[in-house]
């Protein structure tokens, strides 16, 4: 359903972690002796968190057509909401063995690409809230009749 809230915790989750795959992770300037250097770490270019955030972004997607059976979408979303975490800690993972490899690890900054999957597993946190609430409002209404 299209006018309840988790379907737009999920459809804000998915927007995100699709904006997370064409945005840069890490960011770092590297010197050379014809100048700075600036360098970029995508997820495009890392297969596993390419294909972890592809996860992150079909599964609420699948969850949002899942309205009529509760149960299997709060697994859905609770699927997506394991992948997001993934994707978030193999990009930590990431940087951090990119850090060692270069000497320049002081001029590195973390970028947007590495902010937003957490901000969709917030997303998440309260889609699965609003699908609880309306299963809870549904066994209600069931003792009614």
């Amino acid at each position: 359903m299209i006018q309840r809230k988790q379907t737009i915790w999920l459809l804000l989750a998915v927007v995100l972690n699709v904006f997370a795959v064409f945005t840069d992770i890490y960011r770092w300037t590297e010197k050379t002796a014809s100048g700075d250097v600036q360098h970029e770490l995508k997820v495009n270019n890392h297969y596993p968190s390419l294909i972890l955030l592809i996860a992150a972004i079909s599964l609420p997607s699948v969850a949002i057509f899942m309205f009529a059976n509760r149960k299997k979408q709060l697994g859905v979303t609770a699927m997506a909401m394991v992948a997001c975490m993934s994707a978030i800690s193999m990009n930590l993972a990431r940087v951090s063995s990119t850090t060692k490899d270069i000497a320049a690890a002081a001029n590195g900054t973390y970028w947007i690409g590495a902010i937003l999957p957490l901000v969709a597993v917030v997303f998440l946190v309260l889609a699965i809230i609003g699908i609880k609430s309306d299963d809870k409002l549904v066994k209600s209404m069931d003792r009614l009749r």
